[in-house]
């Protein structure tokens, strides 16, 4: 579904270039969930943008389903992100004068789609936030709330990838975990491919394979033993 083939990222900068990416070749196939670790300055926000179609390659070749995206013009990635990807954020980045249903119904309304108010609310419902929830703003809302109002948000158009990048940074211990859980939900019965950007090892853990980076460089990319990967099909079945 994803593949990254020697690409490259230099950001030029007033003391010199800094190479963000170095060569970077990764795959990911649909339906799975990968963690992407490494410290501040290793590379993996760049990454991010990247395979979000936020940013472009210096060099090499990114290729999406089949077709080569790396030097698509700003408009050709602005709608092909806004059908294919969701986006994730450790701030929630949540509208404070927008209720719950509204915040999800806002890609909708981009969109110009129908039915945007019973497409929010079942957004909401898979996310585990019922109708006692659709009114209320953010800061009515907990923190585990208010990122479940922001993955309810990402899948409202049916992404068929999800970035989330330091999506439990700001939560608790319990809380990160419902939030991991529900990101296996999304996999394991949408078959929706799940990336996340983190730098804990333990948030690492509860995914399905773990790409290292270092200085602009992927240097492991390691399959845990407990994962399974399933077809599309038995994904969504």
């Amino acid at each position: 579904m994803i593949e990254l083939h020697d690409v490259a990222k230099t950001y030029v900068t007033g003391a010199g270039p800094v190479y963000a990416l170095r060569g970077a070749n990764l795959t990911i196939e649909r339906g799975e969930f990968v963690a992407i670790m490494g410290q501040s300055g290793s590379g993996k926000s760049t990454m991010m943008n990247i395979l979000g179609l936020l940013d472009r390659p210096s060099s090499g070749r990114y290729v999406l389903e089949g077709q080569d995206v790396s030097d698509l013009d700003a408009d050709e990635r602005a709608r092909l992100r806004g059908h294919e990807f969701g986006f994730v954020f450790q701030s929630y980045n949540l509208i404070p004068r927008l209720s719950a249903i509204e915040q999800v119904e806002l890609p909708l309304v981009y969109q110009g789609a129908a039915n945007r108010r019973e497409r929010a609310a079942r957004a909401l419902q898979r996310v585990g936030l019922d109708a006692s929830f659709h009114k209320r703003g953010p800061t009515q809302l907990s923190g585990g709330q208010q990122q479940r109002v922001a993955i309810a948000r990402s899948i409202v158009v049916e992404p068929r990838v999800m970035l989330a990048d330091e999506p439990t940074g700001a939560l608790d211990t319990a809380t990160s975990a419902e939030v991991m859980a529900l990101f296996r939900e999304l996999v394991e019965t949408q078959g929706i491919t799940v990336i996340i950007v983190t730098h804990e090892p333990d948030i690492a853990a509860l995914c399905d394979r773990v790409v290292r980076m270092v200085d602009g460089q992927i240097v492991e990319d390691i399959e845990h033993p407990h994962h399974v990967r399933r077809s599309p099909g038995e994904a969504s079945a």
